[in-house]
């Protein structure tokens, strides 16, 4: 059948007509809800109109008596009023018509297994052997002069309960006799979610995504989040009738979005050009690899010019990294304002204070606030953000190897976290998309424009005993503001900043368990047999070279060494092992303390070395002899012939040759084979006993260091 649709608009009432159908609904402006409703809408052919401002339930009423006396004769119109904020279609009209034609009544009201508002009302709902019992007034169907019929009672006033009107006329026996009114009872058109949550599941299907009734095995045409389960509904509307699928993936991802191509063209004309962005740095406690952290800022692929930093700072042993940024990068930034600890601010004050500073700035088109723990490694990630043209969006960042990540997909009735269906393969991103989230934190993007308008209020931060980023998302939520979740690509991690140590020189040498992958101690580029021809190679016998650690980690381990200063001198007695015949001038990882971590680090990158290059072999990872060594010409510059007490040895070099020191490197006696010392952050990698005699040889100009392990001894 075709459907012409004509748009029905009176006293600012929105309005989708058909030959048989109107679709009426009030609005008080165009909320995200509303625009989704119209985008359900459009997806059945339904069309828009304009939208009416109402200030209490009984205006709806009064809106709707004042369409239907135009509408009153027209006795084959079926009229469909429905709610709009928290409401999707699900069906289309020729399904919602043929359902109502098979309730056989003239007037269909929908259903919900909760009285309101009146509970004292409950007794005299008809008895009913299956099904919702109570009325929902959030959805009526019905011919357009029994309709009439209803409305033209009401005489209340705007903020009286529309509800409640209803329900009384429905709780009139001889109303609902003449009218000829029912219940949906088994939710075959209007699934209300209020306490029908558990009944409810998406029905994938090759064309779109319906909700299903388990307990009705219906299909709800019109699909309202009534009470508290909006969030619920958002959570479906991800999904239904055809945001994303299986076969199709994000079906609205690419709806509306802004073309910064354009905006570049612009910049380079000197005109307009990419929005102005303030960008908020919070840094509430102790944070690894903050230097790290500033560099990526910098980094971001957007126009300096055009971004205005300001940090919060609760950390004094931070301020000595801000201010080393600060004093390389002062003229790279439109601005940059530091509030340091001195300032004593709360969490929810300083961040009350970066929106501000946008809220107040009528230039300023984005706040992005971004958390000292997000490590963004995508380059792109703010213009990615901007170009999805959501009020409020973040990108999904997670902890290496962890499920943790910077949203929750849905609440526990006490508003803490509860996890989704969906969240496991939205963090995995075995579905990518855009998704409508109850609560995000550490790193997103809102729009100035939002922040002076629907977000207008200046203490989003704080509300009762709740933390900042909960109390910012409770307020989003109230106020209808949909909060978005990308993971369309990938934009970074989170740090784990719960067992941060800053006692020691170098701290971040300490995160190889929190924080392995984000850590710049190691690399992997070697461990996969795809790589290990291009990376690896054999100077001698058995002993091959290959790359582990990054210029950073073999400085900061250099420096902690000698922040510790406690060099042995060379002497026979050592710390492990009892006496030593071939004694070195080292200090020991035990004696800073770091010998699980540098345990950990053979296990997890020197143990997939070793089954490359010695097959058959399974080393347990384990050695008690691991040091930092020191050559210089005036203390030890020379190691004379030995085994070492190992089934296998690492010898890391820690700084360069030609650059740091002269001479240097080691023979091998059994194969008269000698190599110079490797690239900085190598290994070399040999067998220790019987076959591998060796020699250190002299260091004849600086200071040559090298971390060993005696593996397996």
């Amino acid at each position: 059948m075709h459907w012409d649709i004509v748009l029905y608009i009176k006293k600012k009432v929105d309005s989708l007509l058909t030959q048989k159908l109107l679709v009426l609904t009030v609005a008080t402006e165009e909320t995200d809800g509303f625009l989704r409703f119209m985008q359900s809408a459009k997806y059945f052919n339904y069309t828009g109109g304009d939208v009416g401002r109402s200030i209490g339930g009984g205006q709806k009423i009064r809106l709707l008596k004042e369409a239907m006396e135009a509408l009153a004769d027209q006795e084959d119109l079926v009229v469909l009023s429905v709610d709009s904020y928290d409401l999707i279609f699900a069906g289309g009209p020729e399904e919602i018509l043929r359902k109502f034609q098979q309730a056989n009544h003239k007037v269909v009201f929908a259903a919900e297994g909760l009285v309101w508002p009146d509970k004292k009302l409950a007794d005299q709902y008809p008895s009913v052997r299956s099904g919702k019992r109570y009325l929902n007034s959030g959805g009526i169907i019905g011919y357009a002069p029994y309709i009439n019929s209803i409305v033209s009672q009401w005489n209340l006033h705007d903020n009286d309960d529309d509800q409640l009107f209803y329900t009384k006329i429905y709780l009139d026996p001889l109303q609902r006799q003449t009218l000829n009114m029912t219940l949906d009872h088994k939710c075959q058109i209007f699934q209300n979610l209020n306490g029908a949550v558990d009944e409810v599941l998406l029905k994938f299907g090759t064309d779109r995504v319906r909700v299903r009734n388990t307990m009705y095995d219906s299909l709800p045409a019109v699909v309202h989040g009534n009470g508290n389960t909006k969030m619920y509904l958002n959570y479906l509307a991800n999904y239904v009738p055809n945001a994303w699928s299986y076969e199709h993936g994000c079906s609205h991802c690419d709806d509306d979005v802004l073309d910064l191509t354009q905006l570049k063209v612009e910049e380079a004309l000197q005109c307009c050009g990419y929005p102005d962005v303030m960008v908020g740095v919070f840094i509430e406690q102790p944070t690894p690899f903050l230097p790290e952290f500033f560099q990526r800022l910098l980094t971001l692929d957007y126009p300096k010019d055009k971004l205005r930093v300001f940090v919060h700072n609760n950390e004094v042993y931070h301020e000595k990294h801000i201010q080393n940024f600060w004093e390389e990068n002062r003229n790279v930034f439109s601005s940059f304002k530091v509030v340091g600890p001195e300032e004593n601010l709360s969490q929810g004050e300083a961040r009350n204070m970066g929106m501000d500073l946008c809220r107040k700035d009528a230039t300023c088109d984005y706040y992005f606030s971004i958390d000292s723990d997000v490590m963004l490694t995508n380059r792109q990630t703010l213009k990615l953000l901007i170009e999805q043209n959501r009020k409020i969006i973040g990108p999904l960042v997670t902890r290496h190897g962890k499920l943790w990540s910077n949203f929750w997909g849905a609440l526990s009735l006490d508003g803490y976290y509860a996890r989704s269906e969906d969240y496991v393969d939205i963090v995995q991103r075995k579905r990518v998309g855009v998704w409508n989230i109850p609560y995000m934190a550490h790193v997103y993007l809102v729009k100035g424009s939002a922040l002076r308008n629907e977000l207008k209020e200046r203490n989003f931060f704080i509300l009762e005993k709740l933390d900042p980023d909960m109390a910012l998302c409770r307020n989003a939520r109230e106020l209808g503001v949909f909060m978005y979740i990308t993971n369309r690509h990938d934009f970074g991690r989170l740090i784990s900043t719960a067992n941060y140590n800053i006692s020691h020189y170098n701290n971040d040498l300490w995160q190889i368990f929190e924080n392995p992958v984000v850590s710049e101690g190691v690399t992997q580029v070697c461990f996969n047999s795809f790589f290990l021809c291009f990376c690896m190679s054999q100077p001698c016998p058995d002993v091959y070279w290959f790359p582990v650690f990054s210029e950073k980690a073999c400085d900061e381990l250099v420096e902690e060494m000698e922040h510790y200063g406690s060099w042995s001198g060379g002497k026979h007695e050592r710390i492990a092992g009892g006496y030593e015949t071939v004694p070195t001038d080292d200090i020991h990882m035990k004696q800073i303390g770091f010998d699980k971590e540098w345990l950990h680090f053979i296990r997890e990158f020197i143990s997939p070395v070793t089954l490359k290059v010695f097959s058959g072999y399974y080393t347990k990872g384990y050695a008690i002899m691991n040091f930092v060594v020191k050559y210089t010409p005036d203390r030890q510059a020379y190691l004379r012939p030995h085994h070492d007490s190992s089934t296998f040895t690492i010898n890391i070099a820690l700084n360069n040759k030609d650059r740091d020191f002269q001479g240097g490197g080691c023979r091998f006696h059994r194969y008269n084979c000698s190599i110079e010392s490797p690239r900085k952050g190598w290994s070399f990698m040999h067998p220790g006993r019987l076959t591998h005699l060796h020699e250190g040889l002299p260091t004849t100009n600086g200071t040559r260091y090298i971390a060993v392990s005696f593996i397996d001894p």
